[in-house]
C-alpha cells in the first residue's frame, strides 16, 4: 500500500482508537463506525498531517480507505 494509506491508517489509530491491524483498504469509514463528527475531525487531522486543504465533499462515510488515500494523493500533487 501507499505511504499515504499507511499515514491515514495511522491517523485513524491515533485519533479514533481503531486497531491498524483490523482495517483493510476496502473498509469504508461507515464500516469503521465513524460518524459525521468523526469524519470532520479526521478531515482536520488529515489537513494538518498532509499539509493540504480538504473540502466537506472530499471524504464521505461511504469512501473506502483506498479512495480516501487517492483523494489525499491527488490533493498533495496540486499543492506541490
Amino acid at each position: 500500500m501507499s505511504s499515504t494509506y499507511d499515514r491515514l491508517v495511522g491517523l485513524l489509530a491515533k485519533g479514533f482508537g481503531i486497531d491498524a491491524d483490523e482495517v483493510s483498504p476496502g473498509n469504508t469509514f461507515e464500516e469503521l463506525e465513524l460518524d459525521s463528527l468523526a469524519l470532520v475531525e479526521l478531515t482536520l487531522a488529515a489537513q494538518e498531517e498532509f499539509g493540504i486543504t480538504l473540502t466537506d465533499d472530499d471524504l464521505h462515510a461511504r469512501s473506502s480507505l483506498t479512495e480516501a488515500a487517492d483523494v489525499l494523493d491527488a490533493k498533495q500533487v496540486t499543492v506541490r
